[in-house]
C-alpha cells in the first residue's frame, strides 16, 4: 500500500541528507542523530468561539535538533498542517540555520485550521491557548517561535505576551517577528524577500545575465512573494507573471507590480487587477493557473507558495533555466533529478529563504542585549551574510561538481557534524587517550 501524501513529505525532505552525505565525511554518530527529530509535541487546543461554543484544534511543535543552539522556527496556521509537515519544516530549518552559521537548531510549529474562519478575538484566544499548551516546550534558550504561513507580527505579539504572563516576567526573546513596540527588529518584515533578492542578485552574473534582460515568474503573491516582486521590479527585472491561491496573471511585456500590490491589499484578489484608477496601468494580460505559471518560458522561476509544487508530473514541462526556491520544499526529490538532468539550475530553499531566520537571529540578539539597531544596520548585516554564503555555496558546487542544493547541504552538514562530534563519537570513546 502506498504511503499517504503527508507521510511522504518528511521522507522526501530527509532524502536530501542522504544525497549530501555522499560528498562529506562526518561521523556515523552524527548521521544517526540527524535522522530523527529530538522532540515532537502534539497538543489539543481548546478555544471558546464567539458564539459560546467550544472548538478543539490540533497543534504541533517539533524541535528537530538543538546541538548548535536553541530550536528556531515559525508557527503556521493552515488547514493542511500535519505532524509530518511540521517535522519536515523543522528538518529544513536545522540545515538552514547551520548553512547561515546561526547559533540555532531547527524547529517548527503549527495549528491545523483555516485562520480566515475565525474572528480576530478568536484568533487571539487560539494563539494564547497554543502557547499555554507548549509553554514548557519553548523558551529563549530552548525553542524560539517566529511567524510563518498565515501568522504575523500581531500573532507573535500575543504569543510573546502569553509566555511572559505564564512566567511572570517580560520575555521578548522567546518570539521573533514581533511588533516593534514589543521588541521586534526593524527590517524583519521584509527580511525573507530581501534575503532572496540578494541570492538572486549574487548568482545572476554567474549565469551571464543582467536584470534588464531577465524575465521572472513568481508563484505565490503573499507577503514574501509580493515584496520580492517589488524589489525585483524596482531593480529592472521584468516580472511577467504572478499568482496567488486563486490563480495568476501573465503579461509578456511585464506587470505593474505596485498596482497589483495595491489591488491585492484592498481586495484580497488579483482578478481584474488592472482597474480604472490613477495607480493602475492598463496593459494586455491573460489569466493563468498556478500550474500554467510554473511552465512559462521565463528566465527565472520563483516558487514562493507551498511545498511540492514542482513534481515528477510537471518537472519535464518547466522551461525556466533558473529556479529560486523561496517556498520551503517546493521541489520534490524526483523533480530535482529531472530538472538536474535537463540542466536546469535549482537554488535551494535553505539558502534562498534564509533571510527571515537570519534577521530573527538579529532580533533575538537585540532582545537579549537590550541594544537595538537601525533598519540600515539590520539590512546591511543581512546583505553581507546572504551574499557571503551564496558565494560560498556557488564555489562549493563548482569545486565538488555537485548541484547547488547538494553544495548547500554539504556546508550545513559540516557545521552540524562538527558540533555533534564535539559531544563525543564512537572513535573517541574507543581511543586510549582523553
Amino acid at each position: 500500500m502506498a504511503e499517504p501524501p503527508s507521510k511522504l513529505l518528511f521522507t522526501d525532505a530527509s532524502s536530501r541528507l542522504d544525497r549530501a552525505l555522499q560528498h562529506v565525511e562526518i561521523s556515523e554518530d552524527a548521521i544517526a542523530r540527524l535522522k530523527y527529530p529530538k522532540a515532537s509535541l502534539t497538543v489539543a487546543i481548546p478555544m471558546r468561539r464567539d458564539d459560546g461554543s467550544l472548538k478543539i484544534f490540533q497543534g504541533y511543535r517539533v524541535r528537530y535538533d538543538d546541538t548548535r543552539g536553541p530550536g528556531k522556527g515559525g508557527v503556521r496556521y493552515h488547514p493542511a498542517v500535519t505532524l509530518d509537515e511540521v517535522q519536515s519544516l523543522a528538518f529544513w530549518m536545522t540545515f538552514k540555520c547551520a548553512l547561515l552559521d546561526l547559533p540555532f537548531g531547527g524547529a517548527k510549529g503549527g495549528i491545523a485550521l483555516d485562520p480566515r474562519s475565525l474572528s480576530r478575538a478568536e484568533l487571539e484566544r487560539l494563539s494564547r491557548s497554543y502557547v499555554d499548551a507548549i509553554a514548557d516546550f519553548i523558551g529563549p534558550d530552548i525553542d524560539v517561535l517566529a511567524p510563518d504561513l498565515y501568522t504575523n507580527a500581531t500573532v507573535m505579539g500575543w504569543m510573546m505576551d502569553q509566555y511572559s504572563i505564564i512566567h511572570r516576567k517580560m520575555t521578548p526573546s522567546v518570539v521573533t517577528g514581533k511588533p516593534l513596540a514589543l521588541g521586534g527588529s526593524r527590517g524583519r518584515n521584509g527580511a525573507t524577500a530581501l534575503g532572496a533578492y540578494e541570492v538572486i542578485a549574487t548568482l545572476l552574473p554567474k549565469f551571464e545575465r543582467q536584470p534588464q534582460d531577465t524575465t521572472v515568474a513568481i508563484q505565490g503573491f503573499g507577503k514574501v512573494g509580493a515584496t520580492l516582486a517589488g524589489l525585483l521590479a524596482r531593480s529592472g527585472y521584468r516580472v511577467v507573471a504572478v499568482s496567488d491561491s486563486q490563480g495568476g496573471i501573465y503579461a509578456p511585456r511585464g506587470l505593474d507590480i505596485p498596482s497589483i500590490q495595491e489591488y491585492k491589499t484592498a481586495h484580497r484578489s488579483m482578478k481584474a487587477v488592472y482597474c480604472e484608477s490613477s495607480v493602475c496601468n492598463i496593459v494586455e494580460h491573460e489569466v493563468i493557473s498556478n500550474a500554467e505559471l510554473l511552465q512559462l518560458k521565463v528566465d527565472v522561476l520563483i516558487p514562493a507558495a507551498l511545498e511540492n509544487q514542482i513534481t515528477a508530473d510537471n518537472a519535464r514541462n518547466i522551461r525556466a533555466p533558473l529556479v529560486f526556491e523561496v517556498a520551503n520544499g517546493p521541489t520534490t526529490v524526483e523533480a530535482d533529478r529531472i530538472l538536474d538532468a535537463r540542466g536546469i539550475q535549482v537554488v535551494p530553499d535553505i539558502l534562498v529563504n534564509a533571510g527571515g531566520v537570519t534577521v530573527s537571529y538579529f532580533e533575538w540578539v537585540q532582545n537579549r542585549s537590550g541594544l537595538y539597531w537601525t533598519q540600515t544596520e539590520v539590512e546591511t548585516r543581512l546583505r553581507e551574510r546572504m551574499q557571503a554564503e551564496t558565494a560560498a555555496v556557488w564555489a562549493a558546487a563548482r569545486d565538488r561538481s555537485v548541484s547547488l542544493r547538494t553544495a548547500a547541504y554539504v556546508r550545513a552538514l559540516k557545521r552540524l557534524g562538527a558540533a555533534l562530534d564535539a559531544k563525543g563519537t564512537r572513535d573517541y570513546y574507543r581511543g586510549d587517550r582523553p
